[in-house]
Formats: structure tokens, C-alpha cells, sequence
């Protein structure tokens, strides 16, 4: 089996990450919050404040927007709007003790629920003042607020959903680097202060997901980095239904083809960290393959970006088309001090790519993925 989102190990039981099931497609039609998301009242504002245990800032915006600017936040917008429609769903199944969600570890126990109410209160309103403050911006330049999606969260214990919830949280983390590097390169320094201020809470809740799993709450001494073309890809390939998204159209960023990798190769390996081989595949555009792939494949390589270090390019072994499909598998270079610890992100790109930092690889003329990868 492939998954783009790979398998994670929790507390020493396997779980998959995405499991398909019968769990109802999430829409913020007929308020689900229950206070008129993504557009409260002044009263309901307050409400959301209080339950985030903090409020909007009452600065004054910066005098001027760039245009790439905008296009990191309406990126913002979009990935908090799916933030706060995946906690809503994670609440909504603790609080009503949907069946997985209504015990850990094997133990059903009531002030332990609590907490994790208490918890996911907080961080579901966090994160709706997140959402609110990038579509604010927004209108305060004159352009769109993001409007929401539906989305598909196909997860089904409560274990995965924590595990699904770091690994996004993760992929914002490494995106926020990106969002606030281009914000500096663009002249508009006013707004990194807060994205920044975002990027602290989002470690702050990591943290908490990962002692949920029995790990230590800090990952990694250098987060691994992203770009927003990656996880606005991710985004949209895992958890947003296919033209669901009203406005979405207006994020000047790519959806990249997907890239799936072999969940029992992840399994193997989130048990036993080591180098080895791991299986991946992608679907053949229309038209086949592309010239410049070249008839041994040597055109593609496979990219693994983890931590602050250079990307590593990585030989495609074994490749064999099936149906439309073409499998390969890779090696992952794990050593326990330099490469591979919690999340490696898997692109495929063009051989020629620029593979100096995960920016310079967004110019390659092919880009497929990402797969995510997490370990320890």
C-alpha cells in the first residue's frame, strides 16, 4: 500500500496516519463552531478571545503590501481555515465520545478527556484568530479574504488524529520560515513580527503532540524547512475536497502531482530508524513521460529536505512502470545526528534542479510530491 502522508509510530503501536472510513466530509456550512466562523460578530470575536486565552492585535497594519505578500497571506488564510476545520472535527469526536476517540491508550478516562478538551478548545480558537488576522490583513489592502473549503479528515482514532495533527503542524512550522523570509526579501518587514509571534504558538502545540506520543516535546535542534508551494500541495492533496475551495484560485502557488510512498517501507522504518530503501510512485502525466525524464530516468531525482541542511539528491533505483504508475524505490540515508529525525520532506525533481536550499528546488521544471516522512 501508498500513502503520500506516511505512517507514524505512536507509543509503540502502529497506526496509519490516513485510513479510509466512514467519517462524514467536513463543511463550515450550518456554523459548526456554533459562533458564525470565519465571520463572528464583534460579541462572538470576543467569545473566541477569551476561549484562545488571547486576542487579535490591536496594532496598526503596515502602510504597504506586496503583491507576493498578499500571496503569503491568503496562504495563511487558507491553511489556518483547514487548521481550525480539522481541530472543530477532532473536538466535536472527544467531546461527544465518538467511538476511537473515547479512550487512550486502551483506557477510557474522564479527567484525562477533560484535559484534552480543555486543550483543544484553546488551540481550535488559536487558530480561528490565526485565520481571522490573515483575512483581516487581507481586507485591510483591499483584496478577497479566503474563504473556506470542505475537507475530508478520513482519520479514525484518536491516536492518528494527534499524529495527523503534528505532522501538518510540522509542515506550517517549516512553511512559516519560508513565509517570513519572502515577507523581508519583499520590503514588508511590518508583518514578520506576527508570523513569527503564529510560528512560536505552533511549536508550543507540537510539543504537547508529541509528549501525547510518548516522545520528547522538542523535535529537532533546527526545524526542517518547507516552502509555501509545498504545503499549499500537501494541503490540498490530502485533506481538501477536489473544487470544493470558493476562492482558492486566487493563491498564486501550484498544486504539485502527488507523490506516494510505501507505508509499509515508513512502518519499517519509523520502527527500526536505519538507511534503507523505501518504495515511492507517481502517476504518469498525460502524454506519458516527459523527454527530458530520459529513458533510464536519469533526469529525475528524488530530493529529501530535512532540517536547516541542503537538500539531499537521491538516484531513482529499480524503476518499473505498471499501468500508468511508475514505482522506484530510494535510499534514506538515516543517521541518527545529521539526517532523518521527525519530519523529511520527498519531492521528485528535475536532475538539473538547483538543490542548493528547498527554495532554489521550487524553480525545477518537474515537481512531484511531497511525500512526508516522520521518524522518532
Amino acid at each position: 500500500m501508498f500513502s503520500s502522508l506516511s505512517s507514524i509510530v505512536l507509543l509503540g503501536i502502529t497506526y496509519f496516519s490516513i485510513i479510509v472510513s466512514a467519517v462524514p466530509v467536513f463543511t463550515y456550512e450550518n456554523n459548526p463552531l456554533g459562533n458564525s466562523f470565519p465571520n463572528p460578530s464583534p460579541d462572538q470575536l470576543k467569545d473566541i478571545q477569551v476561549q484562545a486565552h488571547g486576542s487579535l492585535s490591536n496594532g496598526k497594519p503596515p502602510p504597504k503590501v506586496d503583491p507576493d505578500t498578499l500571496t503569503s497571506l491568503r496562504f495563511v488564510a487558507f491553511n489556518e481555515l483547514f487548521e481550525v476545520a480539522f481541530f472543530t472535527s477532532l473536538l466535536n469526536n472527544i467531546t461527544n465520545k465518538i467511538e476511537h476517540y473515547e479512550a487512550h491508550d486502551g483506557v477510557d478516562d474522564e479527567l484525562f478527556r477533560t484535559n484534552l478538551i480543555k486543550v483543544f478548545t484553546a488551540i481550535q480558537a488559536q487558530e480561528e484568530l490565526h485565520a481571522l488576522n490573515a483575512n483581516n490583513a487581507l481586507k485591510n489592502f483591499g483584496a478577497e479574504p479566503i474563504k473556506p473549503c470542505k475537507y475530508d479528515f478520513s482519520v479514525v482514532y484518536l491516536e492518528d488524529a494527534i499524529a495527523v495533527a503534528k505532522t501538518f503542524t510540522d509542515l506550517v512550522m517549516g512553511t512559516l520560515q519560508d513565509v517570513a523570509q519572502n515577507m523581508a526579501i519583499k520590503g514588508d518587514p511590518g508583518f514578520i513580527r506576527g508570523v513569527l509571534s503564529s510560528l512560536g504558538q505552533e511549536g508550543e502545540q507540537n510539543g504537547f503532540f508529541r509528549s501525547f506520543q510518548g516522545r520528547i516535546p522538542s523535535a529537532l535542534p533546527f526545524l526542517t524547512t518547507s516552502t509555501r508551494e509545498i504545503a499549499f500541495s500537501a494541503v490540498n492533496q490530502f485533506f481538501v475536497v477536489p473544487g470544493s475551495c470558493p476562492n482558492a484560485n486566487t493563491i498564486d502557488l501550484p498544486v504539485f502531482p502527488p507523490l506516494a510512498i510505501s507505508t509499509q517501507d515508513t512502518l519499517d522504518l519509523a520502527r527500526n530508524p536505519r538507511p534503507r530503501n523505501l518504495g515511492f510512485s507517481f502517476d504518469l502525466p498525460e502524454g506519458g513521460a516527459k523527454p527530458e525524464w530520459k529513458s533510464d530516468w536519469t533526469g529525475l531525482k528524488l530530493a529529501y529536505i530535512n532540517m536547516q541542511n541542503v537538500p539531499r539528491a537521491m538516484d531513482l533505483l529499480d524503476v518499473r512502470v505498471e499501468h500508468n504508475k511508475v514505482n522506484f524505490n530510494v535510499l534514506f540515508p538515516f543517521d541518527q545526528g545529521t539526517f532523518g529525525n521527525s519530519m523529511t520532506i520527498a519531492l521528485i525533481v528535475s536532475a538539473d534542479a538547483n538543490f542548493t536550499n528547498a527554495v532554489t528546488l521550487m524553480k525545477a521544471p518537474t515537481i512531484i510530491g511531497p511525500a512526508l516522512i516522520q521518524v522518532n
